[in-house]
């Protein structure tokens, strides 16, 4: 599966790659390139559908997101990168942890879970999408990515207006994927050590949902982000940054 990309930091430095939640781009991270870029070559991409990626015309699986990542790092000839995923990019972390381990050095996964919600939820989601476009998301995203006190700032605003130029196909698409994603059964496979990161007042990823991610995973540990809801790398990012920062650089260190 073909997904743009986008490269910030030095050509010769170890890669990270950024891949964002359902409804987002890679503008998701702008608040992390500055940071996260020291040091490293940051590469953000894009889900089907959204921003510079394709529109897809066939149903769209986490794994096959996953697959167009290593093809990424293949093009950019990267044998090894750390990867960083927040929601739906956290999915892709996890299947990128378990079934390309030899790919991955370090992963934080982010506001996300083994699973999400219900399948029949996404799909009736993506189906009113397909039917009414991705304005008909805006409530709700609202009271989902962001605490009260954040959501009239100009940054959420900006989110919002993006989630508004989305595909409805590309975020129908990509939401059938996040709902068809159960990987309660696999955790135990995912090799490279783990962060999860939560926010503190996420509606999408309660306590339990962290709880079995973060037991779930053999060599993961967690790290809450107060104020924060689903988007927690917006609403708080040097906390955010310092969190994923202390991760990456323990294999720096080592």
């Amino acid at each position: 599966m073909k997904l743009a990309y986008r490269i910030d930091g030095p050509a010769d430095a170890p890669v990270l790659v950024l891949s964002a939640s359902l409804g987002t781009t890679t503008s998701l991270w702008d608040a992390q390139v500055a940071a996260l870029a020291v040091g490293r070559r940051v590469v953000r991409h894009d889900h089907p559908g959204h921003g510079e990626s394709p529109v897809p015309d066939g149903p769209v699986r986490v794994a096959d997101i996953g697959a167009g990542v290593l093809d990424i790092l293949d093009g950019l000839a990267v044998e090894r990168a750390s990867f960083c995923g927040i929601s739906l990019g956290g999915m892709i972390g996890m299947w990128l942890g378990a079934n390309a381990p030899g790919r991955i050095d370090r992963l934080v996964l982010a506001c996300t879970g083994a699973s999400l919600g219900t399948r029949q939820m996404y799909e009736e989601r993506a189906a009113i999408v397909r039917a009414e476009g991705t304005a008909v998301m805006l409530d709700g995203a609202r009271e989902r990515w962001f605490t009260p006190p954040f959501r009239e700032s100009p940054t959420a605003q900006r989110l919002f207006d993006e989630l508004l130029q989305i595909s409805p196909e590309g975020y129908a698409a990509c939401c059938e994927a996040v709902g068809a994603f159960d990987f309660h059964c696999e955790l135990g496979r995912v090799e490279p050590a783990a962060l999860v990161v939560y926010g503190d007042e996420d509606p999408v990823t309660p306590p339990p949902v962290v709880d079995a991610l973060a037991d779930g995973i053999p060599h993961a540990r967690r790290a809450g982000i107060a104020h924060a809801a689903h988007l927690a790398n917006v609403e708080q990012p040097e906390a955010f940054n310092a969190a994923v920062l202390m991760h990456l650089d323990e294999r720096i260190a080592a």
